[in-house]
């Protein structure tokens, strides 16, 4: 799944992708996962990033684009919102000791 993070994954490009119209695709997505196509991205994204950040020294930059953020403010955002503490902070408390 990591590997597709980078494409597009719209609800307009998941929806075609399934022959759907994106507001059916959504509402069937929301009615049988609990949570919208967005947030559960999103929350891929994160874990992808999350476990970067503990096992790797790449950069924050690097690992925001590869997990398919539009860029490192919109990762911290992502993280702050949901974790509560930037991306930069949470390598600091749960980084491996390598």
């Amino acid at each position: 799944m990591a590997e597709h993070l980078r494409s597009d994954l719209r609800v307009e490009a998941l929806a075609d992708r399934l022959h759907m119209s994106p507001r059916h695709f959504a509402r069937v997505y929301v009615q049988t996962r609990s949570r919208t196509p967005a947030k559960a991205i999103e929350a891929i994204r994160l874990d992808a990033a999350r476990r970067r950040l503990e096992e790797t020294t790449d950069r924050i930059e690097t690992i925001a684009e590869d997990c398919g953020f539009s860029g490192e403010e919109q990762m911290r955002l992502a993280f702050v919102r949901s974790l509560g503490i930037p991306p930069r902070e949470y390598r600091k408390r749960f980084a491996s000791a390598s």
